[in-house]
């Protein structure tokens, strides 16, 4: 069963602190996974960094939590899934997405992807294509009334992605009980790249 933490009652303020800490620190990791795949500095240079990284990782993990981050809740319902690697905001393999609703049920998100997401040459992995569309048909076919995961996917990739601005969005089509169908796609400044489908089940401990 899938464990969520009930962190209690902690105040908006103290969440916008803890992110105003953590995520910067997510942030500067990014820039550095960008800057030791596309450096080209000499060999002695390389391993100073290297003994300053190893140096502040030392310093990171002399505390902290005993396993992944996992999803955390707030008393007042907000959600910190900070570890996400789509939209974990502590997680420097993330993006991160940032998802908006609109009125009409649209969930959408714009973002950019760089060389750190390369598959063929200027172009993004297609695994992380499906990675960034599993988890936007997954926001929009659940809740934290009504969970869903993903019980098929179902991917067409019409072109390669290029890196650099993306947009994705996705829908509910239609709902059948515990399932909910959703529709979407992924787009590069080009148009549209990959289009998705999947079915998302309510998981039996979820249900009432």
């Amino acid at each position: 069963m899938v464990q969520y933490t009930d962190v209690g009652d902690v105040p908006a303020v103290e969440v916008q602190r803890l992110r105003a800490v953590y995520e910067p620190l997510a942030e500067s990791v990014r820039q550095l996974i960008d800057a030791t795949i596309r450096t080209e500095v000499d060999a002695d240079t390389v391993a100073a960094v290297k003994a300053e990284i190893d140096a502040a990782t030392a310093r990171l993990r002399s505390k902290q939590c005993d396993g992944p981050f996992g999803v955390r809740y707030t008393t007042g319902g907000e959600s910190m899934a900070w570890g996400n690697p789509v939209i974990g905001i502590r997680n420097p393999m993330a993006p991160p997405l940032t998802i908006q609703r609109d009125e009409d049920g649209l969930v959408f998100t714009d973002f950019h992807l760089g060389a750190a997401y390369e598959g063929p040459p200027g172009h993004v992995h297609g695994g992380v294509s499906a990675l960034v569309l599993d988890h936007v048909l997954g926001e929009v076919a659940s809740n934290r009334a009504t969970p869903r995961f993903t019980g098929s996917i179902t991917l067409r990739y019409l072109r390669p992605t290029r890196l650099g601005p993306l947009h994705a969005e996705a829908r509910i089509t239609r709902t059948d009980g515990i399932k909910a169908y959703a529709a979407g796609h992924l787009a590069d400044d080009q148009g549209i790249t990959v289009e998705a489908e999947g079915v998302f089940i309510q998981p039996k401990w979820a249900r009432g």
